[in-house]
């Protein structure tokens, strides 16, 4: 991209993965890299930049992201899903270069960790990825309705719909809510499709009574099985990170 031109203004989007790939799918054609990328939410003026709005286009977006699939190959696009997910300040900036890097050189693109904008993406993949991970087996849910569960959450990183997408597939048939404490959303689904809205005004159930007796029964179990010789804080916390405990029903 050396012989790209640099032009000194900030690009607003609105926060949607396609509303960044419409901004990839701009700066490609016009070979052209703005000074930086934010979403309109988090964007506060000022007299110093000169800012563009940047309208979400379906239609870029899907050419970008099947451009992706068919020419650069899934781990790029898998790389740029997660990446996007990430809370890096950077973020955008680092996956435009990685990406209009990639239409040029190709799946290598990802052996080149010596670049800075590449390994950045790989180390924001890397952190969504791995909490997205690790929280599919600290989630608990909690039945606050007639079948309907509730598991609340406080991720570092905005991984709630591919979280949601491993217990659809575990639970397909199953009413559930998760909320994402640290940014003040929801994703409900009820059993057959679902939608991610603002938990402002959202007012959760008590728990139900059977919920109430599980709850019991789980933790007794939890301090049953546990041996205190052998208690070991600081290898828990590795596999139970402690930002995580405020959410979880047993107290570690």
């Amino acid at each position: 991209m050396s012989n790209w031109k640099l032009i000194n203004k900030t690009f607003l989007y609105d926060g949607t993965l396609d509303g960044f790939l419409t901004i990839v799918f701009d700066c490609y054609s016009a070979k052209t890299l703005p000074q930086k990328i934010m979403t309109e939410i988090e964007y506060t003026p000022n007299f110093l930049d000169t800012t563009v709005s940047i309208q979400t286009d379906p239609e870029k977006a899907k050419r970008v992201f099947t451009g992706i699939e068919k020419n650069i190959g899934y781990t790029t696009l898998y790389n740029t899903y997660y990446a996007f997910l990430s809370n890096e300040k950077d973020k955008e900036m680092y996956l435009l270069k990685y990406l209009c890097d990639s239409f040029e050189d190709g799946p290598k693109i990802n052996n080149r960790l010596t670049v800075s904008y590449v390994y950045q993406v790989m180390a924001m993949k890397k952190r969504a990825f791995g909490e997205c991970h690790r929280l599919k087996g600290l989630l608990r849910f909690q039945e606050v309705g007639n079948h309907l569960y509730y598991a609340s959450l406080h991720p570092d990183n905005n991984i709630l719909e591919p979280l949601a997408h491993h217990f659809m597939n575990r639970l397909p048939t199953q009413n559930f809510i998760l909320h994402d404490k640290t940014r003040n959303i929801c994703l409900l689904y009820n059993g057959k499709e679902y939608q991610i809205i603002d938990a402002t005004n959202l007012k959760i159930p008590d728990i139900s009574v059977e919920e109430q007796k599980y709850q019991e029964l789980w933790k007794l179990f939890f301090k049953t099985i546990a041996i205190s010789e052998r208690k070991n804080p600081r290898c828990q916390m590795q596999f139970m990170p402690k930002k995580y405990w405020k959410d979880l029903i047993e107290d570690p």
